[in-house]
């Protein structure tokens, strides 16, 4: 193994970004671990190189994902890079997405996201070195409408991995939450991970018919470029300090630059109400 090549580990692989980057971080020389729930997806996506180990894995199975694990010591003998890259987009306004939408968007980008972690961390304690980057999104720092599910799956990884970090930090642990806007999909496939309403309400009917139409028409037509988009991921991930936070395409820095001085005038607007309610003495 060459001695700047780096053990990549990607959940999510078989598709979208996923697959992009398992075939920028191969170009790059680098050794890849891509998981998906069918390991051919990866193969048909990524081709077969010798520094690739595809394997089926559902984020979701503890069992799974300690056998995908084991599967990768196996083969190259140590962890690097965790990307956590898998995920499900449900959409809808809150009233009209089930619980058990609710419950699966939470399960697979969320704790899917912990139990990997969970199950790596490990490895990379006894290595003394590691690099966990999460993917979030834009909406893990701007919620709105119609993506109220999705953004509270984002807003509570920006969270957990912000509080993490100084506790992984003493082991040679380093992390990074990547925030990319609207990237172009291919046709077809990469819109499987779009969930729509189950439940109908009449006062939504028209607004979600409309808005659903428009995520739809939006597919092929994001601003983002997705090569430019892996090959700027590899590049940061192998900065010899790699920043806690990436934001990933133009509309990303736009909107969480808005949110970020609005947070700021949220905060000190009331100053009277805000910083006067300590004990006096």
């Amino acid at each position: 193994m060459m001695t700047t090549s780096k053990v990549w580990f990607i959940t999510g692989a078989g598709r979208g970004i996923g697959s992009d980057l398992a075939t920028a971080a191969l170009e790059a020389g680098h050794y890849v671990v891509a998981t998906a729930r069918d390991a051919a997806t990866v193969t048909a996506e990524v081709g077969e190189h010798e520094r690739l180990l595809p394997l089926a894995m559902d984020v979701t199975d503890p069992g799974a994902i300690d056998g995908a694990v084991k599967a990768a010591m196996n083969r190259f003998g140590r962890i690097d890079v965790l990307i956590n890259n898998a995920g499900r987009f449900y959409t809808g306004f809150f009233e009209t997405m089930s619980p058990e939408q609710v419950r699966n968007q939470m399960e697979v980008s969320f704790f899917g996201t912990l139990n990997v972690t969970r199950a790596i961390l490990p490895v990379m304690r006894r290595q003394r070195q590691g690099h966990i980057v999460t993917v979030s999104a834009m909406l893990g720092v701007v919620g709105g409408p119609f993506v109220s599910i999705f953004a509270a799956s984002k807003f509570a990884l920006e969270g957990w991995m912000e509080s993490i970090a100084p506790e992984i930090a003493p082991f040679g642990i380093t992390t990074t939450i990547v925030e990319p806007g609207a990237f172009r999909t291919k046709p077809g496939k990469d819109r499987l991970r779009t969930v729509f309403p189950e439940i109908t309400i009449e006062d939504y009917t028209e607004e979600t018919e409309k808005r659903s139409a428009s995520v739809m028409a939006f597919y092929g037509n994001e601003p983002g470029h997705r090569i430019k988009l892996a090959s700027a991921f590899v590049t940061v991930v192998d900065m010899e300090q790699p920043p806690k936070r990436w934001v990933a395409g133009k509309d990303a820095v736009e909107g969480i630059v808005a949110k970020g001085k609005q947070l700021i005038v949220d905060a000190t607007a009331f100053p009277e109400l805000s910083i006067t309610l300590g004990h006096d003495d």
